[in-house]
């Protein structure tokens, strides 16, 4: 039986309930430059291309989770090129200016740090060349250095990146999907038995008994989980804030492979033949389907 993910698994969109649609969506469309791929009644689907990063559920009875619970620590969306990642940098510095939390230079990355309007966490970055990665003893070497968000936009903001933070229906460009997605979670242990030894995940770093880095194929991390907030936290109850995080795999076939493992080791797993769906040990819901899933242009 496969115990590893297959290496060109990916992230998924993280679908998000909300209290405020409209106010969500203004914040991940106009400042963050997503595109609207689908809207249906209480839902929003929003990303580049075909491919969805952040789905927005409405669902306004809800209550916001309190301090300290498990669920999403921040959705890592990703571009592909310092100019785009620029050009959103200085869309939500313009629409959103408090939203703006922190940046940091990771070895393997850049990264910029915000709290949309109902408190998730949201970074935005881009990767260096995976050759430019280092590894000692199959870690992935990464670091939390300063970067200066003025330097980087002056360096890299071009004309028409400033165009989308200012002006209206500027279509945004480049390629963005979610790279990664960091939980909080209760306890560092459960988090590696249940991603790496059960999901099929690899650790790629790991910080003490306070965060887990796990990726498939050699990624620096798909996936985080930390203590930082939540340490002790048990199971969520139903709120606003992380609806589902949603992982691809390249098969049909690797699907089935991990519905198998997940019922090997007791996970209760719903497997409806295009998606694998289960709970983490926190109640983090998590999504495997495959890449054909996209939502039509």
């Amino acid at each position: 039986m496969p115990e590893l993910l297959p290496a060109d698994s990916a992230m998924g969109a993280v679908t998000l309930r909300v209290a405020d649609l409209d106010a969500m969506t203004a914040y991940y469309r106009d400042a963050v430059t997503l595109s609207v791929l689908a809207a249906d009644g209480g839902r929003v689907i929003l990303g580049r291309g075909t491919t969805p990063a952040v789905i927005l559920e409405h669902a306004p009875e809800l209550r916001h989770a309190s301090p300290g619970e498990a669920g999403l620590f921040h959705t890592a969306i990703v571009f592909d090129t310092q100019e785009a990642l620029a050009a959103a940098v200085y869309s939500v510095a313009r629409r959103a200016p408090g939203t703006f939390t922190g940046s940091a230079d990771h070895l393997v990355s850049t990264a910029f740090y915000f709290t949309d309007p109902e408190g998730n966490g949201v970074e935005l970055y881009w990767d260096r060349d995976r050759s430019l990665w280092s590894w000692t003893h199959g870690q992935v070497e990464m670091a939390t250095l300063a970067l200066d968000p003025n330097g980087f936009l002056t360096e890299h903001l071009t004309e028409r990146g400033a165009a989308l933070g200012e002006a209206d229906g500027v279509s945004p460009f480049g390629d963005a999907s979610v790279g990664h997605v960091h939980l909080s979670v209760g306890d560092v242990a459960s988090a590696r038995a249940f991603y790496v030894d059960r999901l099929g995940f690899e650790t790629t770093a790991a910080l003490g008994g306070s965060a887990l880095f796990v990726s498939a194929g050699g990624y620096h991390h798909h996936m985080a989980m930390n203590t930082w907030n939540s340490r002790g936290a048990g199971r969520r109850q139903l709120a606003l804030g992380l609806g589902q995080v949603e992982i691809r795999v390249p098969s049909a076939d690797d699907l089935g492979a991990l519905s198998e493992r997940m019922r090997h080791y007791g996970v209760a797993a719903r497997d409806d033949g295009r998606a694998v769906t289960f709970d983490d040990p926190w109640a983090n819901a998590v999504r495997v389907v495959t890449e054909a899933e996209e939502v039509p242009a």
